[in-house]
C-alpha cells in the first residue's frame, strides 16, 4: 500500500534521478516515489518546476498547509482517469434537484449514523450519554422529511450541537474542556484538534477521489460554486466521526497529546509540530486498521473504504445504483 508523506521541517523537496529527495537541517532523505500516494507540507519547503513535472507523471498530489493549520491549496496533477461521460452525469445529477437531495441526505445520514456508533461505543464505557443518543436518533428520523439541502444541513447542525455536547463526558479532562465550535482561529485546544483533523481528512478524501473518474469540483451537499473542491467535503462527512473524532478522543484519553502541545498565537490556539506528528500517527493507525467488508473477499483498511465510497457515489451517478453510505459496525 502506498503511503502519505508528511513534511513538518523546512527545507527543499526535489527530484533526484527517479526518486524524491528532501533536504533539511537534518540532512538528505530519499523517498522512493513508488511508495508515495500524496505529500502533506506544513514547513517552509522549496520546490521547483522539475519536481512538479515529476509528481505529475507519478500521479502524486501535494497538499499545502500554513503555520496556523489552515489548508492553503493542492497541487492537483493532470487528471488521468476523468471521463467526459462521468463529468456530464455528475453535472446532470447536480442540476436534478431531486437526485441532488438524495445524495445530500445520504451523506448526512451516513454522518449521523456514524456519530451514533461513536456515542454508543463510549456509552458502553460508562460515559452516560443515553439522552443525547435518543435525541440524535430522533433527528435522524427527521432527516427524511427535509425537502431542501439547506434544511438537511440544518438538521446536521442540530446533531452536531448535541454531539459536541458529549465531548466533555467522553474525554473527562479539564485541560480539554469543550464549549462550542470555533474556527479561524480555533479558540481552544479541542477546536484546534477538530480543525486540524478535518483539514487532513478533507485532503485525504480528495486524494482518493483523484483515483476515480469523479470530478471533485462537483459536490452535492456542499454547493458547487467558486470553491475549488466540494465533493471531498461531502464524502468526508461520513468519515469524520469515526476517523477524526475517534483520533481526538484517543490522543486525549491516552495522554498522547497534552496542553503542553499547544501555542496561543494571534488569539487562537495552535497545535505544535510535535503534537501534529503524534496526532497524524494516531490517525494513520486508524486509517490503516482493516475490517471485513461484506462485498469483498479480503479485509480492507479505512483508507481504502474512502475510495470505495467514492466508487459507490460514481455508480449512483452513472448507473442509478442505490447508494448506501458506509456505517461502522463496531
Amino acid at each position: 500500500m502506498k503511503k502519505d508523506i508528511f513534511i513538518f521541517n523546512s527545507g527543499r523537496l526535489c527530484r533526484k534521478n527517479d526518486t524524491l529527495m528532501f533536504e533539511g537541517d537534518e540532512g538528505k532523505k530519499y523517498i522512493p516515489v513508488n511508495d508515495v500516494e500524496c505529500i502533506y507540507i506544513f514547513g517552509e519547503v522549496d520546490i521547483n518546476k522539475s519536481l512538479l513535472e515529476f509528481l505529475c507523471s507519478s500521479k502524486i498530489m501535494l497538499h499545502f498547509y500554513n503555520y496556523y493549520e489552515y489548508y492553503v491549496g493542492t497541487f492537483y496533477p493532470r487528471e488521468y482517469l476523468n471521463s467526459g461521460f462521468v463529468i456530464l452525469r455528475q453535472s446532470e445529477t447536480y442540476l436534478n434537484y431531486e437526485k441532488r437531495m438524495i445524495l445530500a441526505k445520504t451523506f448526512i445520514s451516513g454522518a449521523i449514523k456514524n456519530i451514533l456508533q461513536v456515542l454508543k461505543y463510549y456509552n458502553r464505557r460508562n460515559c452516560e450519554i443515553d439522552d443525547e443518543i435518543v435525541q440524535i436518533s430522533a433527528l435522524l428520523q427527521v432527516l427524511d422529511e427535509q425537502i431542501t439541502v439547506e434544511s438537511v444541513m440544518a438538521v446536521e447542525g442540530n446533531v452536531r450541537q448535541l454531539y459536541y455536547g458529549c465531548f466533555n463526558k467522553i474525554m473527562n479532562d479539564n485541560d480539554f474542556e469543550f464549549v462550542s465550535r470555533t474556527k479561524r482561529p480555533p479558540k481552544d485546544r479541542i477546536n484546534s484538534l477538530i480543525s486540524f483533523g478535518n483539514s487532513i481528512i478533507y485532503t485525504l478524501v480528495l486524494s482518493q477521489i483523484y483515483q476515480t473518474q469523479l470530478d471533485p469540483r462537483i459536490g452535492y451537499l456542499h454547493s458547487t460554486n467558486d470553491r475549488r473542491f466540494s465533493l471531498n467535503l461531502d464524502i468526508a462527512e461520513i468519515f469524520k466521526p469515526i476517523i477524526v473524532d475517534r483520533t481526538i478522543f484517543s490522543v486525549i484519553n491516552k495522554k498522547i497529546i497534552t496542553k503542553k502541545d499547544f501555542n496561543n498565537d494571534l488569539g487562537g490556539i495552535i497545535l505544535k509540530d510535535e503534537g501534529r506528528m503524534r496526532f497524524i500517527k494516531e490517525m494513520n493507525e486508524k486509517l490503516e486498521t482493516t475490517i471485513k467488508h461484506p462485498d469483498l473477499p479480503s479485509r480492507v483498511s479505512y483508507k481504502r473504504l474512502i475510495r470505495l465510497e467514492a466508487y459507490k457515489v460514481q455508480k449512483y451517478i452513472t448507473e442509478d445504483k442505490t447508494y448506501e453510505p458506509f456505517v461502522a459496525k463496531w
